[in-house]
């Protein structure tokens, strides 16, 4: 609103209180607006170019930090104008150029061809021609206007005339000076026809000043007098080999507009074709040379200045960057921390998990094994007791049925005393199958003795490897079953195999007992094995306790069983 109204003073106080306010409040995109501004007013009204160039380096700044590319190149834009209007053709270039990616982001074709013009013109400046007039040829292309392009084919034009490529510049100046939008009034007209007249003059096409003084005219109307400066430069060119006086007044209008308008340059240019004129004239050439030489040090201290902003400015970018750096490699780190934090959590939570799932499955698998264990033993008492059952009814029980039946029907004494004999025998022996196991000290010759014992009086019995066993490190559960097994295993053979030989062998290892049996008795087939109760009988209780008890028989050559018992 200050700026709008031209409060100017108030503007600075404005300006002052709105940055410090803005920058407490860290409030990025009213800082790159407020530098903004008044970058445009040093520029436009205030004519400080430093001033301007250093404000626009900031706002360019800001609206970096707020990623505003469109603003970015836009405020580029306008730096680069400030450095081509004060002469700094090296930086206006080079900053011209930082300002087209984002231009072309922005796809705004106005200030793209903008640039373009402007980068053809630092280029023209420099003597590069074929340079500039590519840069020229894309500001036409992307021009938004008839009037802009006009304009860029006109300074295309001027490039071709400092290129003496007199022809080529007549070419595109005749074709837009019968452009029908290009009003015949304007001093965009006067410049071409101007330009056309000195390409002519040049290429020795044309003789006469009336071309020029047609141009001279529009522009006096128009009071344009940049273009005034022109129209009286090329006169006094046109007339310095045939009517040097009358060049030498037109080059003395020349000096009097520069110094009216601060044009400095145009007065250099001026005495240039004055010194020729007037070689003697000693004022003439210290005066341009005091010219040139303020003109060196004045453009010096501006590119000077620009330059430092410029420095300033990426050394603050830098900085920024460095910090942004250091922010996200801190912030990187408080995540991977917390990354990590989370990963041992979860990590150490997944542990805890597993370890308690393994717990409750050893649990688990202790409780199954242990009632395996329990039901293997209750299944196992279980079929020995019916095993006992069976054979109190089937031997003892029968036979007490017998001598019942002699004693009624008065059979001999003799006879009655001798079946009482057999069934006292019977009773002996199934007495001794079921009496609990001594597993102390004398376990291996009570062992050995029930294994004699249950060898039929026709059979021979033959052992090896017991004398190796360690008999009091076993455990009292492993005797007892062993016993058990080894008894029923002699019972059987007893019974049912017949047998005139029986082999035991015994082998103690680290982790297990092995014991093999073997037999030449009438041996038996798979099914006649699987329906031996006593058989089965021993193959729970050997896994009972772990261990395996593996049978090999076949009908008529033998029986073997092979027992591995953990220790």
């Amino acid at each position: 609103m200050t700026y709008s109204l031209g409060e100017y003073d108030s503007l600075y106080i404005h300006d002052k209180i709105l940055l410090q306010k803005a920058s407490q409040l860290n409030d990025i995109p009213i800082l790159a607006r407020q530098h903004h501004l008044m970058g445009y007013y040093f520029d436009r009204v205030a004519s400080l170019p430093d001033s301007a160039f250093n404000r626009y380096s900031l706002s360019k700044n800001y609206y970096s930090e707020s990623k505003d590319s469109s603003w970015v190149g836009r405020i580029l834009l306008s730096m680069g104008t400030i450095q081509k209007n004060h002469n700094d053709f090296y930086g206006s270039k080079e900053t011209l150029t930082e300002a087209l990616p984002f231009l072309k982001q922005q796809k705004n074709d106005g200030e793209l061809a903008r640039s373009y013009n402007l980068l053809a013109t630092d280029h023209r400046k420099l003597l590069n021609f074929e340079d500039a007039v590519k840069y020229f040829q894309l500001a036409i292309e992307k021009a938004g206007s008839i009037e802009a392009k006009l304009g860029f084919e006109n300074n295309l034009a001027a490039t071709y005339i400092d290129d003496e490529k007199y022809e080529d510049a007549i070419e595109i100046l005749q074709r837009i000076s019968l452009d029908s939008s290009l009003e015949k009034t304007s001093a965009q007209y006067a410049r071409v026809l101007d330009n056309l007249a000195y390409a002519q003059w040049l290429s020795e096409k044309e003789k006469s000043e009336e071309p020029f003084l047609g141009a001279l005219r529009i522009r006096k109307t128009a009071k344009d007098n940049r273009g005034l400066i022109a129209s009286y430069t090329h006169l006094g060119e046109f007339h310095s080999q045939d009517k040097p006086q009358m060049a030498k007044a037109y080059l003395d209008t020349v000096i009097l507009l520069s110094k009216s308008i601060k044009m400095p340059r145009a007065e250099v240019d001026a005495l240039r074709f004055m010194m020729v004129l007037e070689p003697a004239n000693v004022q003439i050439r210290d005066r341009r040379i005091f010219l040139q030489d303020s003109l060196y040090a004045q453009e010096t201290n501006v590119k000077t200045q620009f330059a430092h902003f410029k420095y300033e400015n990426q050394v603050i970018q830098e900085k920024s960057l460095r910090l942004e750096k250091e922010n996200a490699e801190k912030e990187l780190e408080v995540t991977r921390q917390r990354n990590q934090k989370i990963v041992s959590f979860f990590g150490l939570a997944l542990l805890l998990l597993t370890l308690g799932f393994v717990v409750y499955y050893l649990k688990q698998r202790t409780r199954r094994l242990a009632q395996e264990n329990k039901t293997a033993k209750l299944e196992a008492t279980l079929e020995t007791e019916a095993e006992m059952s069976r054979r109190l009814h089937d031997d003892f029980g029968a036979g007490l049925n017998q001598v019942m039946l002699m004693v009624q029907s008065d059979t001999e004494t003799s006879k009655i005393l001798d079946k009482l004999e057999q069934l006292y025998g019977q009773s002996r022996n199934f007495s001794r199958e079921i009496n609990e196991v001594d597993t102390g000290t004398h376990f291996k010759e009570e062992f050995l003795e029930m294994l004699r014992f249950r060898t039929p009086e026709n059979a021979k019995l033959y052992l090896s490897g017991n004398g190796e066993i360690d008999w009091d490190g076993l455990t009292p559960l492993l005797k007892t079953v062993l016993y058990k097994v080894l008894q029923e295993l002699m019972i059987n053979m007893d019974r049912h195999s017949k047998a005139s030989l029986v082999t035991i062998g015994f082998e103690d290892s680290s982790k297990m007992l092995v014991v093999d049996y073997l037999d030449n008795g009438a041996g038996a087939t798979k099914k006649e094995l699987q329906s031996k109760n006593g058989l089965r009988n021993t193959e729970k209780r050997i896994q009972a306790i772990g261990g395996t008890i593996t049978f090999d028989s076949v009908k008529g050559e033998g029986f073997k069983a092979h027992i591995q018992i953990p220790k």
